[in-house]
């Protein structure tokens, strides 16, 4: 979140340098992106203007990036079952329809109704960088289902340039670059020398877009969703610590290569670009792409024509009222209608804020402006009202997450299990419909979850069948780097049933939970060792405890053990007579005076 807002705050001062520039500069904002630079070796030239090099080379590797993260999350993240992923995909298509339609209600009779293409995206980036600076408290969940939303968004608009607003489309360099993207998924069965293969087919691909005619920044998500995200293998880690352990042993330049290289081939090249790229987006390519594009020039002569055009004001209202009403409108008729998985903290009152912020539209819209309009002044009309939009985008979703937050008091933020107990999800230790429940959110590798775990296991013996206790994974990976491989470990053994004898096996050898530990731990419960390897690394296993850590966040939760005695959060003590207090006090509340103590 550091990266993401310091890397806001510099779009936002890009953007506000470009306006100045462009109003107080005379025509040098203009004259400086329309410098050409020609790159080639004979007669093989490319011709690109700074402006063209920025939107359409330096925005396809931020597409890539956000490509990446929705791909991660589509196979091992948030997104892996298609009822969770439904929703920002539904919202994202009634993003595109509801805008237009908008647009048309209101420019018609102005001669530009064909400049509907200009309300239709949502700018991701800044959509980002806005999320990170007026965000919510606790936008994880929010900022997955923006981030999948935008990149749905981002093809649509990017396919209807192609159709509808590229005259000089030409299908035969789609065919290099179909043949590119195949040769992008095989790459991930190299050997060795993946890299080099990557890049080299990524600029080819690049190019065959480019000469196509389709915007070529939609070669960069489509490069994105054929890289391989996986979570690291056993084998692989196992090898990385042998080379390690082999370098230590005997230190030279060869030990220390391979041992490197192993390490880095256990984490998928996904994750790894995302590492690799993401300061040079958030501090270089998305600034630069602020400073290139926001240079609307605010002559009065301008915002006058603008302020009766009914094209500004269509512009503003397809972004402003339509992105708003599809994006929130179909969630809350998804919601309405219990379709798709929303998951804690993905409420209405969060979306609200969230879909004002796809009100933003710069880098597309201001495209489509040049594509669409070819007379002068209303291209300015246009720009006017693409920047009015953006304005009052940020300004509502602002206030929709202010008065969001203000509704949740952080006294009370948490204070109830966001997410009620489902014995067909949950683990559930006892019988699934007892009157009284312990839900824990904790962590393996901590020593308190452990004597957490043994106060609730004395409560149980003092009320028997009338307690169900339920573990749900909050691990603290800043503190115990192995505690996201252990809960990983423990639902794939829940896959053959032995979650919770799993879960005494770590919480007994709490040292030792390193791959190899994991894997001898399965061994000695009888468990199927290669099933469980290979359940190790599914979409499942990973999606859940991802799943558990956003509903964590989303209730606050900050420290493990975090106990919800019926429903409610507890604050205390948590040995045993002091949770069996509290299970009395909560059945008081909720039906009288009732002694659970007594056995």
């Amino acid at each position: 979140m550091g990266l993401n807002r310091s890397g806001a705050l510099l779009l936002l001062l890009a953007t506000v340098a470009a306006i100045v520039w462009a109003n107080l500069a005379g025509g040098s904002y203009e004259a400086f992106w329309d410098t050409h630079l020609t790159v080639g070796v004979g007669d093989l030239q490319l011709d690109f203007t700074l402006h063209a090099l920025v939107n359409d080379a330096l925005m396809a590797v931020f597409f890539f990036t956000v490509g990446l993260e929705v791909r991660r999350e589509f196979a091992i993240g948030e997104l892996t079952s298609w009822s969770r992923a439904m929703v920002p995909v539904i919202a994202a298509i009634a993003g595109l329809v509801v805008p237009a339609l908008v647009f048309l209600l209101v420019a018609t009779g102005s001669g530009y109704e064909n400049a509907w293409g200009v309300v239709i995206s949502t700018d991701t980036a800044f959509l980002v960088g806005a999320l990170a600076i007026v965000g919510p408290r606790a936008p994880g969940r929010l900022r997955v289902f923006l981030l999948a939303l935008a990149v749905v968004d981002d093809i649509g608009a990017l396919s209807i340039i192609a159709l509808v607003y590229t005259d000089n489309f030409t299908p035969m360099p789609l065919l290099i670059a179909a043949a590119g993207l195949i040769g992008v998924y095989f790459t991930r069965y190299l050997p060795t020398g993946r890299g080099p293969v990557y890049a080299t087919l990524a600029i080819i691909v690049w190019l065959a877009f480019l000469a196509s005619g389709v915007h070529p920044t939609l070669a960069g998500v489509a490069i994105a969703l054929l890289v391989p995200v996986y979570r690291p293998d056993r084998r692989d880690v196992e090898h990385a610590l042998e080379l390690a352990r082999t370098f230590r042993q005997s230190p030279n330049s060869e030990y220390a290569r391979a041992a490197a290289n192993s390490l880095r081939e256990s984490i998928s090249i996904n994750e790894r670009l995302q590492s690799a790229y993401a300061p040079y987006v958030a501090f270089v390519i998305l600034p630069l792409f602020a400073l290139a594009n926001a240079g609307v020039v605010l002559s009065p002569e301008i915002l006058g024509g603008a302020v009766v055009s009914s094209l500004t004001w269509g512009i503003v209202a397809g972004l402003v009222v339509g992105k708003l009403v599809g994006v929130l409108g179909s969630t809350a008729i998804l919601k309405l209608m219990r379709l798709g998985d929303f998951g804690p903290g993905l409420t209405l009152d969060r979306l609200s804020g969230g879909a004002a912020l796809c009100g933003i539209g710069f880098t597309i819209s201001l495209f489509i402006v040049d594509l669409a309009i070819s007379d002068e002044d209303a291209q300015n009309e246009a720009r006017v009202g693409v920047l009015a939009a953006s304005v009052l985008a940020f300004v509502i979703a602002t206030v929709l997450f202010r008065i969001s937050d203000a509704l949740r008091p952080r006294e009370d933020s948490g204070q109830t299990l966001a997410r009620p107990v489902d014995p067909r999800r949950d683990h559930v230790f006892g019988f699934p419909d007892a009157p009284f429940t312990i839900v824990e959110y904790g962590d393996f590798q901590c020593g308190f979850c452990l004597k957490a775990s043994g106060s609730i296991q004395e409560v149980h013996e003092v009320l028997g069948d009338r307690l169900r206790y339920v573990w749900r994974h909050a691990p603290l990976t800043h503190v115990h780097p192995n505690a996201l491989a252990g809960a990983e470990a423990s639902e794939a053994a829940a896959l053959q049933g032995k979650f919770f004898e799993f879960e005494r096996g770590l919480f007994a050898d709490q040292e030792n939970q390193r791959p190899s530990d994991i894997i001898r731990l399965a061994r000695d419960l009888g468990m199927d060792v290669d099933r469980f390897e290979d359940d190790l690394t599914s979409a499942e296993v990973t999606g859940r405890v991802q799943s558990d850590m956003l509903d964590a966040e989303a209730m606050g939760i900050t420290s493990v053990p975090t106990l919800f005695v019926n429903g409610r959060r507890h604050v205390g003590p948590y040995d045993a007579q002091s949770l069996i207090r509290a299970l009395e006090e909560s059945a008081a509340d909720d039906t009288g005076p009732s002694p659970v103590a007594r056995k």
